[in-house]
């Protein structure tokens, strides 16, 4: 017999309605759209953090599973015959059981249609865990259960570097504070750097989220980036899909100058 999440089982409806708003993640090697972030909005358009706010210790259960049944409807009815991926935002608190709490993401995945294995989970460092253990076996059942996995927000929050050692997920995705200004910025174009040497020897991806600018692009780009996400591209849309801005197709912008390569290469090692 199934085995529902205690936390799913507590308490009454939530007491709010809210929806999804979706953000591009572009691969501008490949020149496609990559995925879609889906973040929470109200449904009048209200921002993330009215909603959030009404989020307590009560409902937070139901309110993380809610947002990845809504996420994953809204996707199969706006982009079903593509092979984008659906990015999913997961508060590692609110899971008590890792099993047990992702049914009801797999039966609303089997239900509409969307393929599992589209979506990635991704989990912001900037909620302190309590339990690292406890996240492991999250990240660990996700990924067996054919997810793909990703850091969020990482060099902003409480233990980045501690995180990637204890999970190496599929994904790390660099906070836009470490990419706001890195064109004009030595010091971030060789943090930056070393991250990527770093995900390179463990096999994770970066993707740059929080690009505004050409100049950050080209910055990051030359730096081997390929997947991209931010106002540059395009603006989240309520419930839809954004139109996505593409920059001209050319090479990637010329390597960082010597010394600063120089310097990436040294925290690389």
């Amino acid at each position: 017999m199934k085995t529902a999440c205690q936390g799913c089982r507590e308490g009454g409806p939530l007491p709010f309605e809210f929806t999804m708003a979706f953000h591009p993640i572009i691969d501008l090697q490949r020149q496609v759209v990559w995925g879609y972030e889906a973040l929470v909005r109200g449904v009048a358009g209200e921002g993330a953090g009215q909603i959030l706010a009404m989020v307590d210790d009560v409902n937070r259960y139901k309110f993380d599973q809610a947002c990845r049944v809504t996420a994953i409807e809204l996707a199969r009815s706006l982009f079903p015959n593509t092979e984008a991926r659906l990015s999913i935002n997961f508060m590692p608190n609110a899971v008590y059981e890792p099993a047990a709490c992702i049914r009801a993401t797999l039966d609303a995945a089997r239900r509409v249609g969307f393929s599992h294995r589209r979506i990635m989970f991704e989990f912001t460092e900037n909620e302190r865990m309590t339990d690292t253990a406890h996240v492991q076996r999250i990240v660990a059942e996700y990924r067996r259960q054919g997810f793909a996995t990703a850091i969020d927000d990482f060099g902003a929050g409480y233990a980045g570097l501690n995180l990637l050692a204890s999970f190496q997920p599929d994904f790390i995705k660099l906070d836009m504070e470490l990419i706001r200004g890195i064109a004009t910025s030595t010091a971030r174009q060789v943090i930056v750097g070393g991250v990527i040497a770093m995900a390179r020897q463990l096999d994770v991806v970066v993707i740059a989220e929080g690009v505004e600018t050409e100049a950050e692009l080209a910055t990051l780009r030359a730096a081997g980036i390929d997947l991209f996400q931010g106002f540059l591209f395009a603006k989240p849309a309520v419930a839809a899909l954004p139109p996505v801005w593409w920059p001209a197709r050319q090479p990637a912008a010329a390597c960082l100058d010597a010394p600063v390569a120089d310097r990436v290469a040294d925290v690389a090692l």
